[in-house]
């Protein structure tokens, strides 16, 4: 089994927004794939009590980090801690899948 083709057959891009899916949730941990077209954006927020990774599938992104901006591309991993603002913004020219884990779960 290819495990990234299944997670990625799980993938779906929408003109209008970002799309996100729950893959997995636990009481410890939520996984989920978050997708987006080049110019969509996931606002800055933050999860007081959560750690989060972004794992990039495929494409580029720009990651909001607190006052830091980094890019990340496929086959890299991504870290925002509890509390820290974050953010990511397809900058690229191709769409942008994301795995996505948090914990705690929400």
């Amino acid at each position: 089994m290819d495990l990234i083709k299944t997670v990625l057959d799980h993938s779906e891009f929408r003109p209008d927004k970002f799309f996100k899916t729950t893959l997995f949730q636990g009481q410890a941990m939520m996984v989920g794939l978050n997708c987006l077209e080049p110019g969509q954006i996931q606002k800055a927020h933050q999860h007081t009590d959560q750690d989060k990774f972004y794992f990039v599938l495929q494409g580029i992104g720009r990651f909001h980090l607190g006052s830091d901006h980094v890019e990340g591309s496929a086959g890299e991993i991504i870290w925002a801690p509890a509390g820290l603002e974050h953010g990511v913004e397809n900058n690229g020219k191709k769409q942008l899948t994301l795995l996505v884990g948090i914990a705690p779960a929400p």
